[in-house]
């Protein structure tokens, strides 16, 4: 006597979809914020503890007495620094992620145009394009100085 047994298995684990939706949305996170934000973070983490630092060294010439009053003074440093220069850490951010990435820009182009010429060297076509390119080039500036 033969039986089959037919099993109704998913074609998806569900850990996996979870898994899988968890970094589309990290990714489409990173792709929307291009990294701004948490530069900006970090520059305003910097100001603020080189700001603590400084409070604290001024600070720190009082008596024990006093303790209670300096935390609280160091803690509404904190705070004013952190409201007053999150509008500037972030502009700055912005500001040397859109030259960082003019700059790799820039690179990967000079790059790209040494090995085109590289490879011009060897090959007579794209010489002689070259050749012609500059010609017309010169031609054209010629006929728009007169």
């Amino acid at each position: 006597m033969t039986s089959f047994v037919h099993v109704q298995t998913p074609a998806t684990h569900p850990g996996v979809v979870r898994a899988e939706t968890v970094i589309e949305r990290v990714r489409t996170a990173r792709r929307s914020e291009g990294g701004a934000r948490g530069l900006a973070a970090l520059l305003l983490a910097a100001i603020v503890s080189s700001l603590l630092v400084a409070a604290d060294r001024l600070m720190s010439t009082t008596e024990e007495g006093g303790l209670l009053v300096v935390w609280a003074v160091l803690w509404a440093v904190a705070f004013v620094a952190i409201a007053l220069f999150a509008g500037t850490a972030r502009k700055l951010a912005d500001r040397l992620l859109v030259a960082a990435r003019n700059s790799a820009r820039r690179r990967a182009a000079a790059r790209a145009d040494a090995e085109f010429l590289a490879y011009a060297k060897f090959d007579p076509r794209i010489l002689r394009d070259l050749q012609a390119i500059a010609t017309r080039h010169e031609a054209a500036l010629a006929t728009a100085q007169r």
